[in-house]
């Protein structure tokens, strides 16, 4: 009997490649600062650019210390420490200890800032409802679902057979 493992490979292979190209695609699109200012217009809300997606990062997953925030950022951490500070100028968040380790200093939302944010899911909201407008409610459904499924899976890669985790 003949082997469909290579057909199998390739067709898995190409897959892999077309979903690659699809996240490329994705963060590309959210990367794009003109992307953040449309954001911030239909919010209409009066923040700088550059301290958008670290409002929106302290509010989803703080409180969060700067060394995370600027990982998760994709930033230097002088810069997101700097910028946090404007942040705490402007009353949006607040630096408190860390509740395990007092060394560490987190930033996390405050009602102000709390109150921005639920602005900009407002225009998220609102924009992603013009995306789906013509999509079936079951598409979305599983679009959800998966997206979720492979964001846990991708959160922590699987070991290879050199024992190092993939990237």
């Amino acid at each position: 009997m003949p082997s469909t493992k290579n057909v199998q490979n390739t067709h898995i292979n190409e897959k892999l490649r077309q979903l690659h190209g699809a996240v490329l695609d994705i963060v590309s699109v959210i990367n794009r600062p003109q992307r953040d200012e449309a954001l911030i217009k239909e919010a209409g809300i009066p923040l700088d650019r550059a301290l958008f997606p670290l409002l929106v990062g302290i509010e989803r997953f703080g409180p969060i210390g700067v060394v995370e925030l600027a990982d998760r950022a994709g930033r230097d951490y002088t810069t997101v420490s700097r910028q946090v500070a404007k942040l705490e100028s402007l009353g949006l968040v607040e630096r408190q200890e860390n509740a395990g380790d007092r060394r560490v200093r987190e930033a996390a939302i405050t009602a102000k800032g709390k109150a921005m944010t639920d602005l900009v899911d407002a225009a998220r909201e609102r924009i992603g409802r013009a995306i789906f407008e013509t999509w079936d409610a079951h598409d979305i459904d599983e679009l959800v679902r998966l997206m979720r499924k492979f964001a846990d899976a991708v959160k922590d890669p699987p070991t290879l057979g050199s024992g190092i985790k993939a990237n």
